[in-house]
């Protein structure tokens, strides 16, 4: 990677987070290319080197300087107990918006109902360090927690408990476990360096990335509608939209006719269409947002 102090270093996370990361970066106006077998992405801005690390990983190499910024749940913050600026939540994941839960579980059919009834037992759980502060901190001894390399709910069957990372709460039924807490709850983060963040040109670069994932983000789930209106019929237009969004009127040529421009949910999208063609609305079009920013 180049030595130059004004190339922005950013940590990619490999793995789950990778596809819906490169998608976040593709709508803020970002192309990243990933090579076959590569570490080293490439990005359509010269002013920023790409590479990839396990998010579990992520932060500690954010803390060292290896680079910049990175992006990696707020829980392997935590775990890897990592010193760093925290620039903003970016509320996307691999499979939901919803926040990742870690959850204490135990099998449907356990006599086990409260972490107190643990005492004495074995925990598996990637989240080793964290777990163990959560029975320290509420004073319940357990015998060990032991570090699970990988699919965990199968362990829950043998071992006391096992700690698990979830959105759904799906994959926790399918193998007939039971919840009786939650350890943590994480949503993904853009962490930064300190150091990086301390220089001002790495900093107004990181605040501009970070401003535009956002706006890409807040843009997911919302469209643009657009759609003209005799002036007659415009108050019982404007009564249907969302009093939330204020809407763009422009003149038309046709002093009796406007223009309106406005973003609204897409789930609301399909309902308000109708209601606007029968307030008398004409050539109506929606239009996907790459990014909102307000």
């Amino acid at each position: 990677m180049s030595d130059s102090k004004s190339i922005l270093r950013i940590g990619l996370p490999k793995g789950s987070l990778q596809d819906s990361t490169v998608d976040l970066f593709a709508r803020a106006g970002y192309k990243i290319s990933i090579p076959s077998r590569s570490y080293f992405p490439t990005i359509d801005d010269p002013q920023i080197e790409m590479v990839m690390f396990r998010a579990q990983e992520m932060s500690r190499y954010v803390e060292d300087g290896v680079v910049d910024m990175g992006i990696t749940g707020h829980d392997w913050v935590i775990e890897n107990q990592s010193d760093v600026h925290e620039v903003c939540e970016l509320a996307y994941s691999r499979a939901t918006s919803n926040p990742a839960r870690w959850v204490l579980c135990v099998p449907e059919e356990s006599d086990i109902h409260k972490p107190e009834d643990l005492a004495g037992g074995i925990i598996a759980t990637e989240l080793k360090k964290t777990t163990k502060k959560y029975f320290e901190d509420r004073n319940i001894a357990i015998k060990k927690v032991e570090f699970s390399w990988g699919a965990t709910e199968v362990k829950a069957r043998l071992v006391s408990a096992i700690v698990d990372i979830t959105e759904t709460g799906s994959s926790i039924k399918a193998n007939k476990l039971r919840i009786i807490d939650t350890i943590l709850t994480s949503t993904t983060r853009l962490i930064a360096n300190h150091e990086a963040w301390k220089d001002d040109a790495k900093r107004q670069k990181i605040e501009d990335l970070a401003l535009l994932l956002k706006g890409a983000i807040e843009a997911r789930n919302q469209v643009g509608l657009k759609m003209n209106a005799p002036k007659s019929k415009l108050d019982e237009i404007l009564k249907l939209l969302p009093a939330e969004k204020s809407p763009t009127v422009n003149q038309l040529a046709d002093q009796d006719w406007v223009a309106l421009e406005v973003i609204v949910e897409e789930k609301v999208e399909r309902d308000l269409v109708p209601q606007l063609v029968r307030a008398g609305a004409t050539g109506i079009f929606s239009y996907q947002l790459n990014k909102v920013i307000h």
